[in-house]
């Protein structure tokens, strides 16, 4: 399992789990993905630490009075303060205002200008996952929007991202130095109508259909079940409080 030490600016670098009940969170965690948690304290607004076999992988954070369970991307900057200052000039907003935390790095949380909310990590002590593309870690990140072409050109500005067109499908990947780093996409049809947009996580698991049963054992519910698709057999689940996340299994 080769370590990660630093995700190039624009690179999904971490997940976290903003959730009502943290306890219960880790305990579903740890039964499907296996994940060991920390918690930083007071001082760190106790927001637990996910570790798999040692090393960080995400995060679950008490969730904020009148926000909704989910997961949250962040993406690497090399300067937040800069990023924050080029997401205001693309049209984007602020939602929390560039802050250290702690001695692990600087963050933010951003909104795209089609809806979609984001954070934004400059790693100083923590820089991000670890590992990724690993089962139990996870292996992509994507926009689903409401708006993609307007969700594209933001970050496109604020980036500096490339795209490849999927044929077919109003779908792009995402592209950072020529290396795909996640994608853009309407919202699926299975998503309540008037949604708001948001960035989904998919999760490496070794084999989709036990982990989907696992997700089901465990109180959580199966949305699309396991399908092959040309980049691994994927599922759409949510967990037991209702956070909506992926899981697949790559060759």
């Amino acid at each position: 399992m080769p370590k990660i030490a630093s995700y190039r600016e624009g690179v999904p670098c971490w997940v976290d789990l903003s959730t009502g009940d943290v306890e219960r969170a880790m305990a579903f965690y740890h039964a499907l993905f296996g994940w060991e948690f920390t918690d930083t304290g007071e001082e760190g607004g106790h927001y637990r630490l996910a570790t798999l076999r040692g090393t960080r992988v995400a995060g679950i954070t008490p969730q904020p009075p009148g926000s909704p369970v989910q997961w949250g991307t962040y993406l690497a900057s090399d300067d937040v303060d800069a990023t924050a200052a080029r997401i205001r000039d693309a049209g984007g907003q602020l939602l929390v205002e560039p802050l250290d935390v702690l001695s692990y790095g600087r963050m933010a949380v951003a909104k795209d200008p089609a809806g979609a909310v984001f954070g934004l990590w400059q790693g100083l002590e923590h820089g991000g996952s670890g590992v990724a593309n690993e089962p139990g870690s996870f292996t992509w990140n994507e926009n689903l929007s409401n708006d993609p072409r307007t969700a594209r050109n933001f970050y496109h500005q604020v980036f500096g991202y490339q795209y490849d067109e999927i044929p077919g499908m109003n779908y792009t990947v995402i592209k950072v130095h020529g290396s795909p780093a996640g994608g853009i996409g309407e919202l699926p049809s299975m998503v309540p109508q008037g949604s708001d947009s948001f960035w989904s996580a998919y999760f490496a698991v070794t084999d989709t259909d036990m982990a989907a049963a696992r997700v089901v054992e465990l109180g959580g519910e199966v949305l699309v079940p396991p399908t092959d698709s040309p980049y691994g057999r994927m599922a759409v689940v949510r967990d037991d409080a209702g956070a909506f996340f992926c899981i697949i299994s790559t060759t």
